[in-house]
């Protein structure tokens, strides 16, 4: 019987490849005659039988006697790609695959945004414990005696040192600190914070204070007070920030909540840490013990430049009441550009700026971070409307120390204890 399909014969293979020809000659290109191919067949077992084989009577796939090795390639077998029924595109090759839901934005953002909240929520409670954990807590403010009633509002001391802990000595020939052993107040300021407006009182360091009786903050021995006047800075010289707290409150008869204290590294790295500090000059300032070599106008500091316009005192007319001004109007310009979205909310300013400071601010052994925020932006409310900037009231001098309104400091404490609109107007 023969296989071909209809309409052939073994002549019509004629002396080609594959036909057994013994002719030396090679045989001419194999035309493969052009089969015309119907519908896609049917499932197996419908009873239609299975398509011609083209080669030896038997499919490409018997094509190593496929009666003895049971093995079908399937090709020319009346399969298509995608007809079978068992196939991905169902019978006739149509995709019967359910179709695939559209996305879900409303659940996908609600995910995208509790993972967003998750991750700030962890990242602030890191930075918080961390940056908690650098505070140099080395004050103890109970050692401090006789403390006067605490009033409305938070009253914190803040003292620039001329501390050179951990300073090498290209870092104090460059800033021009010299070389003195221990440390002394190089500026003392009252802010007191509360819901009338921010007030900031500069403490000039030659003010003319009593030293009362004390508890010494080493040796823990009393000391009697035997009226002797001196400067306020010989206060903290003496016996450290515990007695210049004390002597504070005995001459004012302010209680102070807080204590911060910033060295000169510290300071000079904050400002270098936001990229410096844009403050306008009042005048042209030369001074060759500070380092300050300053033109007047508009300019932006670094650390060196901002550390020798704090401290410049000789350069200026007034001595230390106008270095108290400058002092105070750089504090704001620094805190008006430390406490920004662009500082706060940018991690590449905020952490650089946060581990210069930390590092090198000593506290009181209660404050936490909370305050230490909460003396920056009252800070930075001190030149905003309802916030007062002002040196203590002067009456005078004596022995060549300065010597405060008596009448004048005891309304200036007493609107700061009822958190009062302050009305007192200083040096």
């Amino acid at each position: 019987m023969n296989d071909w399909p209809e309409g052939w014969s073994d002549s019509d293979r004629g002396n080609r490849y594959g036909g057994g020809s013994a002719n030396a000659q090679p045989e001419s290109p194999r035309v493969m005659r052009q089969v015309r191919r119907g519908p896609a067949a049917p499932p197996q077992g419908a009873g239609v039988p299975p398509q011609p084989s083209y080669v030896n009577g038997q499919g490409y796939g018997d094509y190593t006697n496929a009666q003895n090795t049971g093995y079908d390639s399937g090709y020319s077998s009346g399969q298509v790609y995608g007809g079978d029924s068992g196939g991905p595109g169902g019978p006739g090759g149509y995709d019967t695959r359910p179709a695939r839901p559209a996305p879900n934005w409303r659940r996908r953002i609600k995910w995208t945004a509790i993972t967003v909240l998750t991750v700030l929520v962890v990242t602030s409670v890191g930075t918080y414990f961390w940056a908690d954990g650098k505070l140099k807590r080395e004050v103890d403010l109970s050692k401090v005696i006789d403390r006067p009633e605490a009033g409305e509002g938070t009253n914190f001391l803040i003292v620039g040192s001329d501390s050179r802990e951990g300073m090498s000595a290209e870092e104090k020939k460059e800033l021009h600190t010299g070389s003195a052993d221990g440390k002394r107040t190089d500026s003392m300021m009252i802010l007191h914070t509360g819901s009338n407006g921010d007030t900031l009182i500069s403490l000039p360091r030659d003010s003319d204070v009593e030293i009362p009786s004390f508890v010494g903050s080493e040796s823990g021995k009393t000391y009697k007070g035997t009226g002797r006047h001196t400067k306020l800075n010989a206060a903290y010289a003496e016996d450290g920030p515990e007695l210049l707290v004390r002597t504070v409150e005995f001459n004012t008869g302010l209680r102070i909540d807080h204590y911060v204290e910033i060295g000169f590294a510290g300071f000079a790295n904050i400002v270098d840490s936001v990229g410096g500090v844009e403050i306008d000059i009042p005048q042209d300032i030369k001074d060759t013990k500070s380092g300050a070599d300053l033109k007047k106008g508009k300019q932006t500091l670094n650390g060196e430049e901002a550390l020798a316009f704090v401290r410049t005192r000789y350069a200026l007319a007034g001595s230390d009441l106008d270095r108290t001004k400058n002092q105070q109007k750089f504090l704001a310009a620094l805190a008006n550009q430390v406490a920004t979205p662009g500082t706060v909310l940018n991690p590449f300013k905020l952490y650089p700026t946060m581990s210069a400071g930390l590092d090198t601010l000593i506290v009181d052994k209660d404050m936490g971070l909370y305050d230490l925020g909460s003396m920056f932006f009252a800070m930075k409310g001190v030149n905003s409307g309802d916030g007062k900037s002002m040196n203590m009231p002067i009456s005078g001098s004596t022995g060549g120390n300065l010597v405060w309104d008596k009448a004048k400091v005891k309304t200036l404490v007493e609107q700061l204890k009822n958190d009062e609109k302050v009305t007192v107007s200083g040096n």
